[in-house]
């Protein structure tokens, strides 16, 4: 069966993030997949997933933990990661990470990098 719309997982402790974000991308043609926590999208699997953004700030297993575990199983998937602490974000771009977003968002220019890192060569290097 060929996937017609790009899935992207979004896992947020926030309900109502967690909902705007899945407006946002399925107005935008995307798949999501929402989440309120790093087990419950790992219970689900990774493998056919295009792009994954995760709150930083979370009880139990944070975005910086699930990043390093996906990172692991799937090194060739972009990760996002967006938080409401601005000087975590802040310091993330300074050190040259890309995928850092600050809450709230700016929604186009999120879409702009999912686009990108979509358009980016899957070699996993």
């Amino acid at each position: 069966m060929e996937k017609t719309k790009p899935i992207i997982a979004v896992v947020d402790d926030d309900p109502r993030l967690l909902e705007s974000l899945e407006e946002l991308l399925e107005s935008a043609g995307y798949a999501a997949c929402c989440f309120q926590s790093a087990g419950h999208l790992l219970v689900r699997g990774l493998a056919d997933l295009d792009l994954l953004i995760t709150d930083i700030g979370m009880p139990g297993t944070d975005g910086f933990e699930l990043r390093d575990i996906v990172k692991k199983a799937r090194p060739e998937l972009p990760v996002f990661l967006i938080t409401g602490r601005h000087e975590i974000a802040d310091q993330g771009r300074a050190q040259g990470i890309s995928g850092f977003f600050r809450k709230p968002f700016d929604a186009p220019a999120l879409l702009a990098a999912i686009t990108e890192a979509m358009q980016k060569p899957r070699n996993g290097g």
